[in-house]
């Protein structure tokens, strides 16, 4: 790349199309651009990561009976266009060829394959109107493929972001609907904490709410006045911070003392007001305000 931008013309307009915002294509638009770069994103202000039109949810089932569950399914939906998702290129070419001597027709894509069988697994199934495709994540980002009804998560991804480059297959375009199950067993249902911490770390509008929604709630555990009960020094913040879709708690600048003042009295003040009591009165206690 750096060869490339030393021989364009210094006058140029430049203009850098991604998919994703990552830190390295940070990097390479501050190398390529002389001026400090417009970012335009599709995603400002929306608050959701996925497709309105997508229907998610998850199966638990015993590892013994996994195979099981996808072979009824996928033999009662011959008629759709579903990519099922695994972690390996071995569990592909396995699952595949099982699938095939069952007389169950299949197409597969993974990463031992070499380039021209993936292409042209890749443009038949984008042209099918129904069938299955077997695959790992070399077919989980930056692919096109019309109709996809189903994606099938056999195999839980690495990350979360790796999870909405996979279902992103289906729900394409404007009005796109589309269904993507995960099947996980008992022992990986933790992974659908990390599903929500992803969503929430990607969405700037989403983590902000999170950071404030998160210090209301310790503010308001420090000035709850059953202090016997409700203490914050026995309170589990790591395991507060996990409610609020985090890994780790947020830093948040709480002075204990007086913040737990300033809270109690904010939320005495908003009580009262509610119930039509004025702040003081010359009897020193709240008093019915002549609104009723």
């Amino acid at each position: 790349m750096n060869q490339i931008i030393r021989i364009l013309p210094k006058n140029r307009q430049t203009v850098l199309f991604s998919a994703t915002q990552t830190k390295e294509v940070e990097n390479l638009a501050r190398l390529s651009f002389q001026k400090t770069p417009k970012y335009i994103d599709v995603d400002d202000g929306r608050t959701k990561v996925t497709s309105e039109g997508l229907e998610q949810g998850y199966c638990l089932v015993p590892s013994e009976k996994r195979f099981i569950l996808l072979y009824g399914f996928l033999k009662r939906n011959l008629s759709k266009k579903i990519m099922v998702y695994f972690s390996s290129c071995n569990s592909v070419k396995f699952y595949s060829e099982l699938l095939r001597h069952t007389k169950m027709n299949c197409y597969d894509i993974h990463g031992k394959q070499k380039q021209q069988k993936r292409t042209s697994t890749f443009f038949d199934f984008c042209k099918a109107e129904e069938g299955i495709l077997l695959c790992t994540n070399v077919a989980a980002r930056g692919l096109d493929i019309p109709n996809v009804d189903w994606i099938v998560q056999y195999d839980a991804p690495d990350q979360p972001k790796e999870y909405i480059q996979r279902v992103g297959r289906t729900a394409r375009g404007e009005g796109g609907k589309g269904k993507a199950p995960l099947l996980l067993i008992h022992e990986e249902l933790q992974f659908l904490h990390y599903l929500k911490e992803g969503w929430v770390s990607r969405n700037y509008h989403l983590k902000r709410s999170a950071v404030d929604a998160y210090r209301s709630y310790i503010l308001a555990y420090i000035s709850h006045s059953m202090k016997d009960i409700f203490n914050i020094h026995r309170l589990n913040l790591q395991a507060v911070a996990t409610s609020f879709c985090f890994t780790t708690p947020p830093k948040v600048n709480i002075d204990i003392n007086s913040s737990a003042s300033k809270f109690r009295k904010k939320r005495q003040r908003i009580e009262g007001s509610k119930h039509g009591f004025s702040e003081s009165s010359p009897y020193g206690k709240a008093s019915r305000s002549s609104n009723g």
